[in-house]
């Protein structure tokens, strides 16, 4: 069970992975030892599952987002399985939703181009049976964040 403290840590790390122990603790009212050793437990019970670094995908050449609506043709496991194996090798996926409603599947997929999404494009249909494949392109991305609402 969290605390108070406990989503006070999380909270401060899902903004600022890179806060030494130090700097957490003072903005969390805890001394250096006392909150390492909470860190260390919300690690330990999967409660913070990694700590990255947020890329800027324009200046990496990445700056299309596109938004991937698929139909299944087919709902039995082994097509799941075979599916979702293949499009969690694809580096241009960042997300991969299996949705209720009209759409199977949903992608977020980074791209340089309309070009670029093209090839992934064709990439992926050559690699799994699809009934329907719909793409959104994103104009302007008005809000992003990696960040829960904890407190």
């Amino acid at each position: 069970m969290l605390d108070r403290l406990d989503m006070q840590i999380l909270d401060a790390l899902q903004r600022d992975a890179t806060l030494s122990m130090a700097q957490l603790g003072a903005q969390v009212g805890l001394s250096s030892t006392p909150c390492w050793k909470r860190v260390k437990r919300l690690e330990d019970e999967g409660y913070i599952e990694r700590r990255v670094a947020v890329v800027n995908r324009a200046k990496v050449g990445l700056p299309v987002t596109v938004f991937v609506s698929i139909r299944a043709g087919q709902h039995d496991e082994k097509w799941l399985t075979r599916f979702a194996a293949v499009v969690s090798t694809l580096p241009e996926v960042q997300e991969f939703h299996r949705m209720s409603g009209d759409v199977d599947y949903l992608l977020k997929v980074a791209a340089s181009s309309i070009e670029g999404y093209d090839r992934f494009y064709k990439k992926l249909i050559s690699l799994v049976d699809l009934a329907g494949v719909s793409s959104a392109f994103s104009m302007e991305q008005i809000k992003s964040s990696t960040a829960l609402p904890l407190v």
